[in-house]
């Protein structure tokens, strides 16, 4: 009896997991979402006759992918732009750092049947370049993500990855948003999971300074805390040194009490000291935004305030309109803003911060003051071969033969241009590529037919913003900031002819990502076009057909 009850229980947990779908709900050349009672999600695309489902959640951040868009074979999450092939679920365009689980199919009849046990991918063999080391310095996005690909897509070499960094790769950008908000354990930053390094055979090495980089010897010296110095040579070398934090010349910059947003430990610290305290933020970019949205959504601090040179925020990046609207959305969060005042100095009692005076002459009680004043790339490692403005390399990310460089060091063409970014998803963009040039790819696009992104969360508002543009200040504006619902179209000068060169959006997020697409392919609206009810998303999908 006891056999017959458990063949009923494998019946039924087997017919739970085939989900039955009519084929005529999934529209050609496109796709659909399903939901599940377990909160699963199933996602099928069509293309005539042949019909692909997948595991319908972002691999990013849980994202419906059937509320993005489908553009030819681009199937792109309406998030953070994570892009994935419509056909096998591959990732093509990062933040996601994984492709799609994929599900088999089979057809009866009218309906489709998948069953969501049988995941069908299939994970490249690792025994390419097997007699060759990779050496990558730096343990960021644009090292993991070098790493992670080259052992994903078939790399069976040795890796060995260096980090200054006291723990394995992280998602830095959370710090600044949920991490520091309280609203995410730090064991959810790890990329890859705790045990990523061990499951991917490679080496990581922590704690680890790399003193001197030789790229035409493809050589490295790491600094060994007993004053001796160890030297190691590599097939590949991979420099992704990041950037560090600009700390202006403030007197009193020093004391206790002053922080910087950069790493796990500068968060954590700057979550310890702000219980009940007097928070002073200097700097009006996305990080001190970001910091004072935190620490608001936290609740534990006493006061936060933004001291601010000019009397708009994020002003290099939105326009007017935007920044009225974001400094609105923290005032009602009960944020102040102090605007059109420099930093004369920071006080304190000798030891610990009490206060910041203002180049008016005015002061603010301070605690806890965090400079969000910008970073800086830290390419002192290849100053003899390039600028301190970025390092000089081709669409691969190639400095010399074998040598890369990427991340926020790197100087690279883009579809936009040459140009140095410093956003997390270029730098997952560089390691895809940089994987892709060390296996000798032709699979994975260059970084030249890639645009770059990037977002910031605030109150639980994402703002989201594609492409490059020299200045917000010549845009086209669609929608209402004031409610959240908008998107902004900026060029670099006034021409009617000229072709738009990025756009930000809150709450319109198929817009945007048609957008995107059109930048990517070069065919970005004109500002007559716009002008003149220019559907971007009918644009976007008729081109990629």
């Amino acid at each position: 009896m006891s056999e017959i009850n458990s063949n009923k229980t494998d019946d039924k947990i087997a017919a739970k997991n085939l989900v039955t779908i009519d084929k005529s709900d999934i529209p050609d050349g496109g796709m659909k979402s399903f939901k599940q009672d377990d909160d699963s999600i199933i996602l099928i695309t069509r293309d005539g006759d042949e019909f692909n489902a997948f595991d319908g959640k972002c691999t990013h951040a849980g994202a419906d992918l059937g509320e993005g868009l489908r553009c030819g074979n681009r199937v792109i999450c309406p998030w953070h732009h994570g892009t994935f092939d419509s056909t096998d679920g591959s990732l093509i365009e990062p933040v996601a750092m994984k492709g799609l689980t994929r599900y088999s199919v089979t057809r009866q009849g009218d309906n489709l049947i998948v069953d969501t046990t049988s995941n069908i991918n299939e994970r490249a063999d690792n025994d390419q370049l097997a007699d060759t080391h990779t050496i990558i310095v730096g343990g960021g996005g644009a090292g993991f993500m070098t790493a992670n690909q080259l052992r994903h897509t078939g790399y069976g070499g040795k890796i060995t990855l260096i980090s200054a960094d006291n723990k394995a790769p992280y998602n830095r950008p959370l710090l600044s948003k949920m991490f520091l908000a309280g609203k995410m354990d730090e064991k959810y930053l790890m990329l890859g999971g705790r045990e990523w390094a061990s499951n991917n055979n490679i080496e990581l090495r922590l704690n680890q300074t790399v003193s001197a980089v030789l790229p035409n010897e493809r050589t490295i010296v790491i600094e060994g805390g007993d004053g001796n110095h160890e030297q190691k040579t590599a097939d590949f070398l991979v420099v992704a040194t990041g950037a560090e934090p600009k700390i202006p010349p403030f007197q009193g910059a020093e004391l206790a009490g002053v922080y910087t947003l950069r790493s796990m430990d500068d968060a954590k610290a700057i979550k310890g000291a702000t219980d009940n305290k007097n928070v002073v933020i200097i700097g009006t970019g996305f990080i001190g935004m970001e910091a004072a949205s935190a620490l608001m959504q936290a609740g534990n601090a006493a006061s936060v305030t933004i001291v601010g040179r000019s009397r708009r925020v994020m002003s290099n990046i939105v326009s007017e309109a935007v920044s009225n609207a974001l400094i609105k959305l923290h005032e009602e969060n009960a944020v102040r803003f102090v605007f059109g005042a420099g930093v004369e100095s920071i006080d304190g009692d000798g030891s610990h911060v009490s206060g910041v005076t203002l180049s008016d002459g005015s002061t603010l009680a301070a605690d806890v003051v965090v400079l969000g004043t910008g970073v800086a790339p830290r390419t002192e490692l290849l100053n003899e071969v390039n600028d301190p403005d970025g390092v000089q390399v081709d669409e691969h990310l190639q400095l010399r033969d074998g040598v890369y460089a990427l991340g926020d060091i790197a100087k690279a063409t883009n579809q936009m241009g040459r140009m140095r970014i410093e956003h997390w998803r270029v730098a997952l963009q560089h390691g895809m590529v940089t994987a892709g040039a060390i296996l000798n790819d032709d699979n994975v696009n260059t970084l030249e037919e890639r645009i770059p992104f990037f977002w910031t969360a605030q109150y639980g508002k994402s703002l989201r913003y594609s492409g490059h543009a020299a200045t917000p200040d010549k845009g086209i504006l669609f929608g209402t900031p004031d409610d959240l619902d908008y998107i902004e179209y900026y060029f670099d000068d006034e021409g009617e002819n000229t072709r738009a060169s990025a756009a930000s959006s809150l709450g319109r997020d198929k817009e945007l990502i048609a957008f995107s697409e059109l930048l990517r392919c070069g065919h970005a609206p004109t500002r007559a076009q716009l002008r003149a009810g220019f559907d971007t998303i009918e644009q976007a999908q008729l081109l990629s057909r």
